[in-house]
């Protein structure tokens, strides 16, 4: 199947719950991404923050950038002109840069708290106690130009439907309690961003409103090596 039919598959699957898909891009060419474009698709998500400023110069200006990977404080202010929505803040010191930078370019930036569900090491990602403890602080209460629209996890990368199931519902318990007691009066913060090519079935049952798919409509991730100018700042 080609990559339109393989995206009208998921859009038909995921957008009729009101769930919002992310193209995750990453590695893949311009032509692809345009290719996705051109059946409708504009939202799509980057991993890496030189790979996506060189797509965001390139390709139309009405798509919606999504930084999904994990970000480094000093790369903040490549992406902080356009990026709509930054995925992956697992600390304070990133959202003060967030913020930081935001301020530069007269934004507020949207941004979700990243929580570490899995049961792997290797992930991202604030506890649920330190989550809760940085919105507490008053370091949090003096940004003004981010904004916390809601959360992302990434669940185990495991067979076992039932652990990452309950993974899922944790979370969105989570996330019903922050809302509860820090987010009451604010209808922005309404995203869980969970959900991979592998679970974003469950995760849909579980109250995702992102799934992020990649491999399952580009198929197989192209390697390609970008220029490193960006990163070695």
């Amino acid at each position: 199947m080609s990559i339109a039919d393989n995206l009208k598959q998921y859009k038909s699957e995921v957008e009729t719950d009101g769930v919002k898909l992310i193209a995750v891009s990453k590695t893949q060419t311009n032509e692809a991404i345009l290719e996705a474009y051109n059946v409708g698709q504009r939202i799509f998500g980057e991993n890496h923050v030189q790979e996506l400023v060189d797509k965001q110069a390139q390709l139309p200006q009405d798509i919606e950038w999504h930084m999904i990977g994990h970000l480094q404080s000093n790369k903040v202010k490549y992406i902080a002109p356009f990026v709509s929505l930054i995925h992956g803040v697992d600390s304070l010191k990133l959202l003060q840069e967030i913020n930081k930078q935001a301020a530069k370019n007269k934004r507020v930036i949207d941004c979700l708290l990243q929580i570490y569900i899995a049961e792997e090491e290797t992930k991202f990602g604030l506890g649920y106690d330190e989550a809760i403890e940085l919105l507490r602080s008053e370091e949090y209460e003096a940004l003004k130009n981010i904004r916390i629209v809601g959360l992302m996890a990434i669940a185990t990368n495991t067979k076992n439907e039932k652990q990452i199931t309950i993974e899922f519902k944790e979370l969105q318990v989570f996330f019903e309690g922050l809302k509860a007691s820090f987010f009451s009066k604010d209808d922005t913060f309404k995203e869980i961003s969970t959900g991979m090519s592998a679970d974003y079935k469950l995760a849909i049952e579980e109250g995702s409103t992102m799934v992020r798919i990649g491999s399952g409509i580009f198929g197989k991730r192209i390697i390609k090596h970008f220029k490193a100018d960006v990163s070695a700042n």
